[in-house]
Formats: C-alpha cells, structure tokens, sequence
C-alpha cells in the first residue's frame, strides 16, 4: 500500500466507512464523490487492498497514455482496487464497467473524483457502479461533538435526550470558519487551522475553476460570483439575485457567465444547494421550490466573504446564516449514514423548516437552527405551526421537532419540541 495511507491511530473514522464497504459488498465498483481535500482518497486507502494515484507527478503521464490505449492495464490489482481521481482519464469509467460486467464478483474497485469530467463516460455505469456523495467532516467525525445524542435513536422514539456541551457563540465561530477538512481538524494550531478555508477558496478560484471543464475563467470574477453566493447562505434566492447584486456592485456580467461559473461550481461539488419538501398539508399552499443556497461546508462561504471568527462575533446575522449551514452539513452526513435525506420546507403562509430529515422508511423530523437560546422558543413555534398543517392520515406525524443550538443541554420541552446542541448530535 501506499505511504499516503494513515495508520489506525491517526485516522480519523468517516461515517461513509460503513457505506463504502456495505455498497463493495453488492456492487461491482463505488464511485467516491465530493470536495477536493474533504478525505476521500483516505476513507478509500482504509479499505483499498491495492491504488492507482492518477495525480502522481512521477507516472501521471503514462497512466494517461496507458487510459488511452490499454486501460485494463491500469486495473490490475489486488481487490478492491482504488483509482483515485479517475477524471483525469475518464476512459477509466468505461474500462471499470466493462471489467465490472467480465465478472459478476461484488467489491472489485472503489473510484474516487473531486470534480465531474469534461468529456463524459460512453456509459453511465448504471448496474455496475453505484456512487456516494462525500462531505467534509461533521462535527461528530472531527471529534467537537461530544456524541451524546444520537439521530437515529431519535427517530427510534428516545424521545427525552440527555446530553451537554460547553460549546458557546465563540467557539461555534472558530468551528464554522475551520470548516471540516481533515487537515484543519488535526492541525494543532488554531490559528493555521482556519487557513484551509482561504487556501480552497483560492484554489478553486485561481485554478480549478477553469481546469474543471477547459474554459477559461477570470479568478477575480470567481471570487466576487463566491462571496455574493456566500451572502445569500441557507436563504432561497434565485440565481438572478447574484447577477442583481453583482451590478449593485458595478460588476455587470451576464445571466450565462454568472450561470458557468456557478454550474462549475457544483462540478467541483463546492456548492451544495438543499431542495424542498413537498409534505401533504391540510390545507392547500404553495410551496417554495427553490432550493436553499449552500456550500458544501461553511468555511467556503466564512473565507469568500473574508470573514474570521472574530468577525462573525461581530456580525451575528451573517454567522447565524453560516451556522445554519453548519448544520445542514451534518445532519446530511448522519442521515446519509441512515440511508436518509436531508430537505427544506417554505410555504406562502409563512410555515417554514429550515432542515428536514427523511428516511427512506417515510419517518421524518423537522428541524429550525437558532444560534442563541433566547430564540428556541421562536423555532419551536414555527415547527409547531408546519407540523400541525400536515396530512398526518397521509404521511404520518413527524417522529420528532427540533430546534439545534451550538451548545448547552439536550432537553425535552413540555411541548415536546426538542433542543438539541449541534456539538451534542451524532448519527
């Protein structure tokens, strides 16, 4: 194996672990997606018996030449096989699903990409590689979660949760502009720790971002398309709402420029956007459908606004935007670990959700973010105004409400609301 696998001791365990190997054990191949830098290539080397590092400097040319003319060569190896960044040869994809279909053997490789390919496969792998979406880490995997409280108990009925955290608004702004990289996580200075962020922000912008698909892009105005979308975190603007604020600012781009740049955005898996949820209501209203405005973790967004953790103190509107980010980053992480989703709701009448967890079983929660306690009470409403307009005869009641705060108790409310500190939950 290669050295860049980290021991036991140093690994920290993702969630996804548990997906990788449960789908290695019914499909022929995993394709591994997401960020750059958010851990996949080591998720993959705790599981691989053999690699292919398709960005090594040293051979990066001849395993191009050998895609291009004999990429069964490449496969050979010990299963399951990584081929890490298969994009830069995308004749990969083909050769991994023609190998899948020569054997009916499950687990045979695991591929990882940190951004969608220019050139598409011939065939969409469809019965022979199944894909899983990667994100950085939530705060149970980088250890700022005490644990306590776990998402899938919940939704078992454990309905009184016990649980602590000494999390306060300052420590909660160093967590949101850290992020979840695993670098940042295991670097011993705080103060290094929130440089990750501002280093994937100009990378994207200054590299990636032209590199995803050959089109030329101007890094300036990569960065200005970054932070107007960070201004709009967890809100439903439209994507016309950019171009309005860019020409505030006297940058006047058009509706197909400001669209590439964002499109390229999500083939590097950088913006994450959550769709909605259509429950059935008693009561007929219009739904919002867009979706809410994302990055993949909140560090993207703290670092395209120039933002520190000092700074959000001083700003709490925005830091309680970028929070509910936070948030909606993990609890994708834990339901995806329950074979879940993770939805918005919005309607006219003004009832909202700022999060909603479906599992495939059709139990669902609801859940509103307040970065304070003095504004629990103000979520509790909210959910308990949606949750009393929905068909229960239709889709049931929700197994549970709750209103996730950075820190303090885990409680039940005489309403049987729950409050559940973010750095208390796991899955």
């Amino acid at each position: 194996m290669p050295s860049a696998k980290l021991s036991e001791e140093k690994y920290l365990p993702r969630f996804i672990d548990a997906t990788i190997r449960r789908k290695l054990g019914y499909a022929g191949a995993v394709e591994i997606r997401g960020p750059k830098w958010c851990g996949k290539t080591q998720s993959a080397l705790q599981i691989a018996a053999s690699s292919l590092m398709m960005q090594d400097p040293d051979k990066r040319n001849d395993y191009r030449l050998l895609a291009e003319t004999k990429p069964s060569l490449l496969l050979r190896g010990s299963a399951p096989r990584l081929i890490d960044e298969w994009q830069e040869a995308p004749q990969l994809w083909d050769a991994v699903r023609f190998a899948v279909d020569g054997e009916s053997q499950p687990g045979r490789f695991m591929l990882t990409g940190s951004s969608t390919p220019t050139t598409p496969p011939s065939h969409s792998g469809a019965g022979r590689i199944v894909s899983v979406d990667m994100a950085p880490m939530a705060l149970a995997e980088s250890r700022d979660s005490t644990c306590e409280v776990s998402l899938a108990a919940l939704f078992d009925g454990a309905v009184d949760p016990v649980g602590y955290s000494s999390c306060d608004i300052e420590l909660m702004s160093h967590l949101i502009c850290r992020g979840g990289w695993p670098r940042a996580v295991t670097t011993l200075s705080p103060e290094d720790s929130l440089e990750m962020a501002y280093d994937y922000v100009t990378t994207i912008a200054e590299q990636d971002i032209s590199r995803v698909d050959g089109v030329s892009r101007n890094p300036q105005y990569a960065r200005l398309i970054m932070r107007e979308y960070a201004r709009l975190t967890s809100s439903q603007a439209t994507q016309s709402t950019v171009i309005k604020d860019l020409k505030a600012r006297d940058i006047d781009l058009s509706k197909e420029t400001v669209n590439g740049y964002l499109a390229a955005l999500r083939r590097l898996y950088v913006i994450q956007e959550l769709s909605a949820w259509a429950p059935s209501l008693h009561a007929k209203s219009r739904i919002a459908k867009t979706p809410t405005r994302h990055f993949t973790c909140p560090s993207i967004a703290a670092a395209a606004l120039g933002a520190s953790p000092h700074s959000l103190l001083m700003d709490t509107s925005t830091m309680g935007l970028l929070f509910e980010s936070l948030c909606v980053r993990d609890l994708r992480v834990y339901a995806q670990a329950l074979g879940g989703e993770v939805l918005h709701y919005h309607d006219e009448a003004g009832r909202e959700a700022d999060a909603v967890v479906q599992l495939r079983d059709g139990r669902y929660a609801l859940f509103e973010m307040k970065l304070g306690a003095s504004f629990v009470e103000e979520g509790a409403e909210s959910l308990k105004r949606l949750a009393s307009t929905i068909d229960t005869a239709v889709m049931g009641a929700p197994a549970f409400c709750a209103v996730i705060i950075p820190g303090g108790f885990a409680a039940r409310r005489e309403d049987g609301v729950l409050v559940l500190p973010i750095t208390c939950l796991t899955a």
